[in-house]
């Protein structure tokens, strides 16, 4: 009987897939809606108090996302004072919501790739992945590894979309 070749493997194809760009990082919420006075407007005296008196460290190693639920309108220097308690704190800080966030975390993870790792190969994109929003990791993925590689696929190496290929 002769032996089963894995083809994919022997024909030097770098299958990558976008949930290994997943955040890792606990995510955590920061909501000033909580801190507005009748639920209308920023008083600066109790802002400042608060973030005077909040437990910052609770946020230690974590990523964290400000915003205002509620339907009012918070001054800027308001998002940056809590980003400014957090830094050296929470790993990342964005003002938005959660998908703003991840999109951030994907992006750094994205970025961290050893591109050596990649010079001069064809790399398929796994098509189908548990991530929050894989249009913009499949495109912030093809951004990074086009400069360096020959070619890039996207799907299963046994139906592949080609999306790039390097001009001789």
């Amino acid at each position: 009987m002769e032996e089963i070749k894995n083809k994919v493997k022997e024909s030097g194809l770098i299958q990558m897939d976008l949930a290994d760009f997943k955040p890792t990082t606990e995510i955590v919420e920061i909501d000033l809606a909580s801190q507005l006075w009748q639920g209308l407007v920023l008083k600066e005296k109790d802002f400042r108090n608060w973030i005077q008196t909040e437990d910052w460290s609770k946020y230690s190693k974590k990523a964290i996302y400000i915003h205002c639920s509620a339907d009012a309108i918070v001054p800027t220097w308001a998002f940056m004072l809590v980003a400014s308690a957090l830094v050296g704190i929470a790993t990342t800080i964005v003002v938005g919501n959660k998908l703003d966030l991840e999109k951030q975390l994907i992006a750094e993870n994205i970025q961290a790739l050893d591109l050596e790792d990649y010079q001069e190969k064809r790399v398929i994109i796994k098509g189908c992945s548990d991530i929050s929003c894989p249009e913009f990791a499949m495109v912030t993925l093809l951004n990074r590894l086009q400069p360096v590689v020959l070619s890039i696929m996207y799907g299963e190496p046994c139906s592949t979309v080609p999306v790039y290929k390097r001009k001789k």
